[in-house]
């Protein structure tokens, strides 16, 4: 599962990515997964499977849908807060 986190400048998520690279080590599950700002996304989207929005970049969702032909969310704030990453794993499943 190839993941792509957006945040405002790629800051906050690379904290949120280094917990669900060990929630996924630990599950077993297979990640690649990558923190970009919002105004990179476009270059690396295409290489991804999935596309998650950190809450602070929410109301760039339906641009973010618009200009990718993949899933795309939004991690709940407070899961993205607490970094809850059974709760986002289960999003990423939903969506996909």
């Amino acid at each position: 599962m190839k993941i792509l986190l957006i945040c405002a400048a790629g800051m906050s998520t690379s904290i949120l990515m280094k917990k669900m690279e060990q929630y996924a080590n630990d599950q077993g599950i297979d990640l690649d997964i990558k923190a970009v700002g919002l105004m990179d996304y476009q270059d690396y989207a295409q290489d991804y499977d999935v596309i998650l929005l950190g809450p602070q970049v929410s109301y760039k969702l339906d641009s973010v849908k618009e200009s990718v032909s993949k899933p795309v969310a939004t991690i709940p704030a407070m899961d993205y807060a607490m970094g809850d990453c059974k709760n986002i794993f289960q999003l990423i499943k939903a969506i996909s």
